[in-house]
């Protein structure tokens, strides 16, 4: 449970429409950081509560809506292969949570006073 959940606050969720068909919002950079955290699409999916298809579907919908992979398949040893984000795949995931910090910041008080409004 986030900060926001916690204390009861109201907090922005941002979703970028990149073009036609080209979204980018709070779940699919959470998949991304899960995929980076855990080295696994599927791990990914899984701590999301997503099936593994799901998971690799948004995979394939952010590298054919950039142009390229934000995902890269790790060769596998022994343990079998894996995934990891891209360099371009973290920087997807760094500025779309700058963007989120930036506009949480800005609206916090406009959020402020719609709790006000509604005591």
């Amino acid at each position: 449970m986030g900060a926001a959940e916690a204390t009861g606050l109201p907090r922005l969720s941002l979703r970028v429409d990149l073009g036609p068909d080209h979204r980018l919002g709070p779940g699919k950079v959470r998949l991304l950081e899960g995929i980076a955290a855990h080295g696994s699409i599927a791990a990914a999916g899984r701590a999301l509560g997503m099936s593994y298809r799901r998971a690799w579907c948004l995979v394939e919908a952010m590298n054919a809506g950039f142009g390229r992979p934000v995902v890269e398949a790790q060769v596998g040893g022994r343990a079998g292969g894996g995934a990891r984000l891209s360099p371009f795949g973290a920087e997807v995931v760094a500025q779309y949570r700058a963007a989120e910090a930036a506009a949480s910041a800005a609206a916090a008080p406009f959020l402020a006073r719609l709790v006000d409004l509604g005591d």
